[in-house]
């Protein structure tokens, strides 16, 4: 006499499961590796330079001039406001012929803007309507002898 076992439901794993199961599980990997990739090269900022190699080149004397000038740069958010300050050697603030900034995120560029900023006597001074987070001042600053002076400043907005 032949008894069935009550918890038999006559499923059987067969070749074809196996090959769909390891097909739809490197799928899904395969898949969010590509998303992933295109969503680092499509927020990719960029080059800092057109040629590298040229840029190396002079490298050394333009730090040195900056380092000569002794400035010490600063940057913080304060009341809605950007406040660059540049001070020479003796602390003595530092009024520049020309200053050009980029404000904006580390990661991307799509929050980048340039403010105005205007000179108060002490400092420079911008408004800035900043979401909270990391942010980077980039600034160019020339001197009044002609040295360019160029900085990254991190800054962060509260939460």
């Amino acid at each position: 006499m032949m008894t069935t076992d009550p918890k038999d439901t006559g499923f059987r794993i067969k070749g074809w499961h196996v090959l769909a199961g390891f097909v739809g599980a490197f799928g899904i990997i395969i898949s969010v590796n590509i998303a992933l990739a295109v969503n680092a090269v499509r927020t990719f900022p960029g080059l800092e330079s057109d040629n590298s190699y040229l840029a190396s080149q002079t490298f050394d004397t333009r730090r040195d001039a900056q380092l000569a000038l002794g400035w010490e740069v600063a940057a913080r958010l304060q009341d809605g406001r950007v406040v660059l300050t540049i001070n020479d050697a003796k602390g003595y603030p530092v009024r520049v012929t020309s200053l050009e900034t980029t404000l904006g995120r580390p990661t991307n560029v799509v929050d980048d803007i340039s403010p105005a900023f205007d000179w108060d006597g002490t400092a420079y001074v911008a408004d800035a309507d900043l979401a909270p987070g990391n942010w980077d001042l980039w600034i160019k600053a020339r001197a009044e002898n002609g040295t360019v002076f160029e900085q990254r400043l991190e800054m962060t907005m509260g939460r």
